[in-house]
């Protein structure tokens, strides 16, 4: 194993990663600007045993789109600085919406672990998460944090040097359904394979990223004949879905989260009221309610 490992931290906002970043390096951290950009780049250390982690906080951000700064420079850290291991934290009580980062991470096949953070939170909610079979789902191996507390810290760290000692990339593919991975086929086919955008992202990430319209990857320079493809498959699409490609993506990864959690994540009847529902459940009560009603 390198002596160095090179650790990525991304998440949404508000799913504590800056609370993840703080307990994995506690007061062994700096901050400056990235290059080009008014955006922060928090950097720290962590020494395990004989291996030192160099843990980079990337910007809080809800896809790797090329839409805003805090995006554009998540995914060129990720493309172009590879680093070992991408811990992708997610808020565990909110999972699904969490997720749609973690498919785009899984596209760009980066040696992943899932954090769930905030577990507690989820399970005073009533969920039940089959770890095992969501890791097989998503094709990465994933911790359970309460980051607030540092519980978890320890394990995600083993996981980070398990990753790092061998990393695999997730074999985990997003169908997006016979009439898109078509157009994809054919976009992948008309990439030359020492292309820029071939030679940087891969075949098939570029060309979904041509389907969605991605700015970055349509400033590439583009043969002709990989221009009138993209042309001719985007129109296709938007005839026969009557939707533009990249809402047609969209859709097709939170399928993907969706059909994910179905089958491994329970809401537990037992708990799954919060405060609100019994505060609604009492005033509305058949016999109770009219005489709350009348006294307020």
């Amino acid at each position: 194993m390198k002596q160095e490992i090179l650790v990525a931290l991304v998440g949404n906002p508000n799913s504590g990663k800056t609370t993840v970043f703080n307990a994995l390096t506690g007061t062994r951290q700096h901050v400056a600007n990235y290059p080009g950009v008014t955006v922060e780049q928090k950097e720290g250390f962590r020494r395990v045993g004989e291996q030192r982690l160099r843990i980079v906080d990337l910007p809080g951000t809800y896809s790797l789109t090329a839409y805003s700064e805090e995006e554009l420079v998540a995914r060129h850290f990720i493309l172009d600085s590879h680093p070992d291991v991408v811990v992708d934290i997610l808020d565990a009580s909110n999972l699904e919406r969490n997720l749609y980062l973690a498919s785009q991470l899984i596209e760009m096949k980066a040696p992943l672990v899932l954090a769930f953070n905030m577990s507690d939170i989820a399970r005073q909610r009533g969920l039940e998460f089959d770890l095992g079979q969501l890791s097989v789902l998503l094709g990465a191996p994933i911790v359970p944090l309460v980051a607030s507390k540092k519980q978890g810290i320890e394990d995600l760290l083993k996981t980070i040097l398990e990753v790092a000692d061998s990393p695999s990339p997730s074999k985990v593919r997003i169908h997006y359904g016979h009439e898109i991975e078509t157009e994809l086929e054919k976009l992948s086919a008309a990439l030359d394979a020492d292309s820029p955008a071939a030679v940087k992202y891969g075949r098939r990430w570029a060309a979904l990223k041509l389907l969605e319209g991605d700015p970055e990857i349509l400033n590439e320079s583009l043969s002709d004949d990989l221009k009138q493809t993209l042309e001719r498959s985007r129109s296709h699409l938007e005839t026969i879905f009557a939707d533009s490609p990249d809402i047609l993506i969209a859709d097709r990864r939170y399928g993907f989260i969706s059909g994910a959690c179905q089958e491994a994540v329970r809401d537990t009847v037992e708990v799954r009221h919060d405060i609100s529902d019994k505060i609604d459940a009492l005033l509305t009560h058949r016999y109770l309610g009219l005489p709350i009603f009348a006294g307020m």
